[in-house]
């Protein structure tokens, strides 16, 4: 029986955070010497030292999966339509509305695909330990420009993109998981009203990124897996809501899409053609997935709008 059932709500909360800062010191200390051994200026020697720390990382969520068995049980629904091949790379889309997204993505894919990285706000290097985790595991730090700042130098609009193509060409080194939450960010309504989104629950996808990774290692991906997540109804903050247990019916769906060949090696900023049947495709994807998000907010007991 899990201690949710048994413990008041913010006691699962405190206990989850505690228990996750001491997992996660653990195998930090666990990973230090291979993080130390990432700053030796051998590539061959950086490359065996980022391996390991991939490796620590998945140990680490394998023992988090175990600590949110026990502490929450099985928190909602997960469906997956397709089969994961081993020792293979995929490239994950996902929507975003909360913190716990992040969690929840390493949870359900434990197991099942390589360890994922995903890009990361340059500033979230200086946060303590988890910064200098992810930078030892190549995730790729993205300096975010402003419009006014592209606008005086149009040249900072290709630098993200040419991050992902560097970060994309280490990873065709060993099968991985890149992670994308095409939003860009975490929706809201009043994003989606600020943006006008056209679509109901979700924020419009952003293309640049998404068709780097392919350019960069498009023929390497086995597959585009498409993760929609869908929390229950909470009065507060949702990832609080998460870590308390408080969120029984969340609906994750996660279904395998092929990715077009064609979808792999156009040039989405120059050649419009392109473009616009990248759009379409990724559009297309979208449009289902705020469908299928409507129906799992219904599942997960949100009332029908």
């Amino acid at each position: 029986m899990p201690l949710s059932k048994i413990l008041p709500a913010p006691i699962i909360g405190v206990l989850t955070v505690t228990l996750m800062s001491l997992c996660i010191t653990f195998w930090f200390i666990v990973m230090f010497p291979f993080i130390m051994l990432r700053l030796v200026p051998v590539y061959r020697v950086q490359r065996v030292a980022s391996n390991c720390c991939v490796q620590i990382a998945t140990w680490w969520v394998g023992s988090d999966k175990q600590l949110y068995k026990l502490l929450h049980g099985q928190q909602g629904q997960v469906e997956i339509h397709g089969k994961f091949k081993p020792h293979s790379s995929y490239l994950v889309v996902s929507n975003h509305t909360a913190w716990a997204d992040i969690v929840v993505l390493f949870d359900v894919l434990h197991g099942h695909a390589p360890f994922g990285r995903f890009f990361l706000k340059k500033e979230l290097i200086w946060v303590p330990i988890v910064g200098v985790v992810c930078w030892a595991m190549d995730f790729p730090f993205m300096k975010r420009h402003s419009r006014a700042a592209i606008a005086r130098n149009p040249v900072l609009a290709s630098q993200d993109l040419e991050t992902t193509r560097k970060a994309c060409e280490v990873y065709k080194e060993s099968p991985v998981t890149v992670i994308n939450f095409l939003e860009g960010t975490r929706f809201t309504t009043a994003k989606k009203a600020k943006t006008k989104s056209p679509y109901t629950n979700l924020l419009g996808p952003k293309y640049g990124g998404l068709s780097a990774s392919l350019n960069a290692m498009g023929e390497q991906f086995e597959g585009m897996v498409n993760v929609t997540i869908a929390y229950g109804p909470s009065q507060g903050n949702i990832t609080w809501s998460w870590l308390c247990g408080k969120q029984p019916n969340m609906q994750v769906h996660i279904e395998i899409l092929p990715i077009p060949a064609d979808m792999i090696a156009g040039d989405f900023r120059n050649d419009l053609e392109f473009k616009n049947r990248f759009k379409t495709w990724i559009g297309d994807i979208w449009t289902l997935k705020d469908k299928r998000l409507a129906e799992m907010r219904r599942k997960a007991g949100h009332p029908s709008p």
